[in-house]
């Protein structure tokens, strides 16, 4: 999967136009706060997704002059499937349109499983240094682009859980409604548990994959595991379903007086160490940036056997604190794959062969060949 051409209309504060990307290494450079990131996040909003940054949609439609437009249109040519498909991104009015090949769709949910990528930004170093919400978004959102139907899954969850929390509320004041429970009990352990086994199978298949590729970026000085563990370690479908039945059950009362529901996928982890120890709380900064950069390749790696194509990855300003060995791996084990990186100075990406250049300056947006020993055009 390769993005060979970007266009860009009224988005943030870029001015209108495209970059027609080489299928290797794309190196978005320039001085801070001038439109660098802003290209990461229209190729990333092509999977369907929300900006990774938090923004809005009615957010991203911009004039020049910095005041909001009306609207804000995206487009991209992608090889995929054995051919070029020609999609399409319309921000209006606060929503999102998409068109797939000449084909008007009334959301841009419609591009999920379209097109994938994986972003690295530093934002998701929160991934570790935060609690279990930023990690169980991490495998939640990996498992929408590979799956597009555990997207409903975690939907249907998600609002069994919001009807759960609400009765228990009502309980407080209308004892009467305790029976009435169950009805929601049966529908939170009937998707939860489909949550759970999805996740269940994700993390065996990324924790030997992320340690992997951590070992190779700390030179094996390190040892980084990975483990998801529900319910005490719960594995089966059956398994599962008793024991959420049974938590749900013993906390009922708890549940109800504080207003929210305290089991349940909604309440997991993924717990991360190093040498034994817990990454949040003994990481150093690079010892977690390599870790959130393990998780991400090792979730590209797995798009990959699930999907047939190789998702494209984007890295936001990912070498700072990085020693020289770990940018050295970093650098030279992304072949086969097309990467966006953003960075102040295209030298600090020099130990590149080959790539393209894109300086980045007050929105605009030029090609250029990398003035560097060996990065060329």
């Amino acid at each position: 999967m390769n993005v060979t051409r970007l266009g860009f209309a009224h988005f943030r504060n870029l001015r209108d136009g495209e970059i027609r990307p080489c299928d290797t290494i794309n190196v978005i450079y320039g001085s801070n706060a001038q439109g660098k990131t802003n290209l990461l996040e229209a190729v990333w909003l092509f999977t369907g997704g929300h900006s990774f940054r938090g923004a809005k949609d009615g957010e991203l439609p911009v004039l020049e002059n910095g005041r909001n437009a009306a609207l804000a249109s995206l487009t991209m040519t992608v090889f995929t499937e054995g051919r070029e498909q020609e999609l399409q991104l319309l921000f209006k009015n606060g929503r999102r349109e998409s068109v797939i090949n000449g084909v008007e769709k009334r959301t841009g949910s419609a591009l999920v499983g379209k097109f994938c990528a994986v972003i690295f930004s530093p934002e998701h170093l929160l991934l570790v240094k935060e609690g279990p919400a930023r990690r169980r978004a991490f495998i939640d959102g990996a498992l929408c682009q590979m799956k597009p139907a555990f997207a409903r899954v975690l939907t249907n969850y998600n609002k069994a859980l919001a009807q759960r929390n609400a009765l228990l509320k009502d309980i407080l004041r209308h004892p009467e409604l305790r029976d009435t429970l169950d009805i929601w009990d049966q529908r939170l352990i009937l998707f939860g548990t489909e949550v759970i086994l999805e996740r269940i199978a994700f993390c065996r298949a990324l924790a030997p994959k992320a340690s992997e590729i951590y070992g190779g970026i700390a030179k094996e000085k390190e040892r980084v595991s990975f483990s998801y563990a529900p319910f005490g370690g719960a594995n089966t479908r059956e398994e599962i379903a008793a024991k959420f039945f049974s938590a749900l059950k013993s906390a009922q009362s708890t549940d109800i007086r504080t207003g929210f529901t305290s089991a349940g996928p909604h309440r997991d982890d993924l717990s991360i160490e190093i040498n034994g120890l817990s990454a949040r709380t003994y990481g150093s900064q690079g010892q977690q940036r390599s870790i959130v950069l393990a998780l991400k390749l090792a979730e590209a790696d797995i798009l990959f056997q699930k999907t047939g194509e190789r998702p494209v990855i984007l890295l936001d300003d990912v070498m700072s604190e990085l020693d020289m060995s770990r940018r050295d791996y970093l650098l030279n084990h992304l072949d086969g794959r097309q990467v966006f990186i953003t960075c102040c100075d295209p030298e600090t990406v020099r130990l590149m062969e080959r790539g393209r250049g894109f300086f980045v300056e007050n929105g605009h947006v030029k090609n250029t060949v990398l003035e560097t020993d060996s990065v060329v055009q």
